[in-house]
């Protein structure tokens, strides 16, 4: 009977087929499926940015070649504008005639050469900024859009 026993536990082990477990299978499915899941959440969205950096491009109908006209206006504590160290018009004088004037002409000539008008207003640290103002109005006026400010030897 001994005997018996002992054969009787080979074949159990024999006959015991393992097959296809579908557990194993599953867990390493949803391993995959979180992964993909949490990596989805890191990407970022690009977007587009239009940017066109100095000297690269494709050249326009316009020469290149011809410089910008920097024009340096100041404005003093005292309310005076100065254009390229010639005074304008009083500080009274809220709508600088002369000022705007001579700003429109300086633009009809740049354009003429297809050329661009830089301006730099450099204030006072102590100017009104009603006068600076009255100096963006002209240029307003006279159709003028590059645009620097210094104050106080600072460039913005």
């Amino acid at each position: 009977m001994a005997g018996h026993k002992a054969s009787h536990r080979k074949v159990e082990t024999d006959n015991l087929v393992m097959g296809f477990q579908i557990a194993p299978m599953i867990d390493v499915v949803f391993v995959i499926m979180l992964f993909f899941m949490v990596m989805a959440g890191a990407v970022k969205v690009e977007r587009e940015l239009k940017t066109q950096l100095p000297g690269i491009g494709t050249p326009s109908l316009s020469n290149e070649d011809t410089p910008p006209d920097e024009i340096i206006v100041t404005v003093e504590e005292t309310g005076v504008v100065t254009l390229n160290e010639e005074e304008f018009d009083t500080p009274e004088n809220k709508s600088l005639p002369n000022f705007t004037g001579t700003l429109m002409k300086l633009k009809q000539e740049a354009d003429s050469r297809n050329a661009k008008v830089m301006v730099t207003i450099q204030a006072e640290e102590q100017a009104r900024y009603e006068r600076v103002i009255d100096v963006l109005n002209a240029m307003a006026k006279a159709r003028i859009g590059n645009v620097t400010f210094t104050v106080g030897g600072e460039e913005f």
